[in-house]
């Protein structure tokens, strides 16, 4: 009795157990859905208690600034009318530092911060020196002939003579140190002297001046603390809610974010937005496809085909124009009207016509497009490559001598890739907190639903089989049933069972 109790007592715990577990996994199937939502929406947002906010405000991962110039081949030939050959020089590769400051919280459930940034040459990730020199078009002399191209004859007679004077030519043969960071020129001082205020810049000229140890002006986003539908997109940018370089009110809107971090639980049918102040335009990307990085499972967002497209091919941008072929952006209105294009890398994914124009380019999706992968629980980029080429629309102009008889053509300057992907620490951290912790109790919940149904069967079953025994001893058996019967038949019987033979007896 003692055994057949102690078994009782020891199913009985199980099956209790085994209760206890089947809930638990049943309130955590219910429940950890909910909880790790909660937790991401409280992490992501701007605010000093969130996991994410260092992330934020000083950005761990590497970025890295590639460089590739195209070297014009034949500028002689160009000026007498032939047609451009370049040859891509590079990549020149700048090590990219950010951290915000300024950091300001205001009552309207929003934030603004400066993004300071600057550069550092990188020798070994680069194919070439600084001290490299590239023949490229002088963009202040193209320029300025074509911004005198309706002028009186007069004036261009006196730019060219000015020209001549201090030494100014259409090509110009410099360093990539001072094309990307300036170089003193002569026909700046003299501009800045006579006509002041009518150039953005008043000491040296370079592609990247303005960008090294400086800000992409004040962002003013939403933080998602009170309002957590509106997390991270730019409420304004240097204290305007829209630009007014273009001719739409839809080219001109600021939407999206500034390009860092996305709102969280993203689907395919998301886009990813944010204000791009170098190109003075918001821009806009697609989904494309899923894919793993790190063992974090991502979203890949591309550029769509209508991007740059030109007005006639996508009528929204008609804002943008005036506009060229296809798939190249007139930014001469926020450039201080130099007539400068922006696009894809060697004009991939634009008019056929412009790569045409120019020997030496080649474009192809593998290595000038852009991308950005984001984790989608949690909008974070994971690794991102983004590809933008400057281009100059050069042509001879009626009276500037230096002009000689160019042809009409959009001529590559460079072209550029900001990349970065999360690694080492960080990367391990962000896979430890916001992957496999998830992924745990995801699978925490189904093992403890599935442990609680295997104890609580342990009592049902014993219950089963007890019965069952019980069941058969108050049956009566028929080895008992002698001793029940009338005595004369015992002995016989007894014989019968016990394999013996018998024997009448008379």
């Amino acid at each position: 009795m003692g055994n057949l109790s102690r078994a009782r007592r020891v199913t009985a715990a199980l099956g209790f157990i085994g209760l206890l577990f089947a809930v638990l996994g049943i309130i955590m199937i219910v429940m950890v859905p909910s909880i790790i939502k909660q937790q991401v929406l409280k992490n992501v947002r701007i605010d000093p208690s969130s996991l994410s906010f260092n992330m934020w405000k000083e950005i761990p991962v590497p970025f890295y600034l590639s460089v590739y110039f195209f070297n014009i081949l034949n500028p002689e030939e160009i000026i007498q009318g032939q047609k451009p050959q370049v040859q891509e020089r590079g990549p020149y590769v700048y090590r990219e530092f950010r951290h915000k400051t300024n950091i300001t919280f205001n009552n309207n459930d929003t934030v603004s911060f400066l993004e300071h940034r600057s550069y550092q040459f990188q020798p070994d990730k680069s194919r070439g020196q600084e001290s490299d020199y590239i023949v490229m078009p002088n963009i202040l002399v193209l320029s300025a002939s074509m911004m005198m191209e309706n002028r009186p004859g007069i004036l261009k007679l006196m730019m060219t003579l000015a020209f001549s004077t201090l030494g100014q030519r259409a090509f110009m043969n410099r360093t990539v140190g001072e094309i990307m960071w300036g170089y003193d020129d002569p026909l700046i001082h003299l501009i800045n002297q006579y006509f002041p205020n009518s150039l953005p810049f008043k000491g040296k000229f370079g592609l990247f001046a303005e960008l090294n140890n400086s800000d992409s002006g004040l962002f003013t986003v939403f933080t998602g603390v009170r309002d957590f539908s509106r997390i991270h997109l730019v409420d304004k940018w240097n204290g305007v809610s829209k630009v007014n370089f273009w001719h739409s009110d839809q080219c001109n809107m600021i939407n999206g974010t500034s390009g860092q971090m996305w709102a969280p639980f993203m689907t395919p049918e998301s886009s990813l937005e944010f204000y791009s102040p170098e190109a003075c335009r918001s821009m806009k990307l697609i989904y494309k496809e899923q894919g793993m990085f790190g063992g974090i499972p991502t979203f890949r967002f591309v550029a769509p085909n209508t991007l740059f497209a030109n007005g006639s091919v996508y009528p929204p941008n008609e804002g943008f124009c005036p506009c060229r072929e296809s798939g190249i952006q007139n930014v001469s209105t926020c450039r201080f009207n130099a007539p400068l294009f922006l696009s894809h890398p060697h004009f991939y994914n634009a008019d056929p016509v412009l790569a045409e124009a120019v020997s030496g380019l080649h474009p192809n999706p593998k290595e000038h497009s852009l991308f950005l992968d984001i984790h989608p629980v949690t909008g974070i980029p994971m690794n991102c490559s983004v590809k933008l080429q400057l281009s100059l629309f050069l042509k001879s102009v009626k009276g500037i001598g230096q002009t000689g008889n160019i042809q009409p053509v959009v001529l590559p300057l460079m072209w550029f890739e900001e990349s970065g992907a999360m690694e080492g620490e960080t990367l391990q951290t962000f896979y430890t907190q916001l992957v496999l912790m998830p992924k745990v109790l995801q699978y925490a919940q189904y093992v403890l639903l599935a442990l609680g149904c295997i104890l609580l069967l342990i009592p049902i079953i014993y219950q089963i089989r007890s019965q069952g025994s019980k069941d058969a001893i108050s049956q009566p058996s028929l080895a008992a049933q002698p001793d029940q019967l009338p005595s004369p038949y015992t002995p016989l019987l007894q014989d019968s069972l016990s394999g013996q033979p018998t024997s009448p007896k008379v």
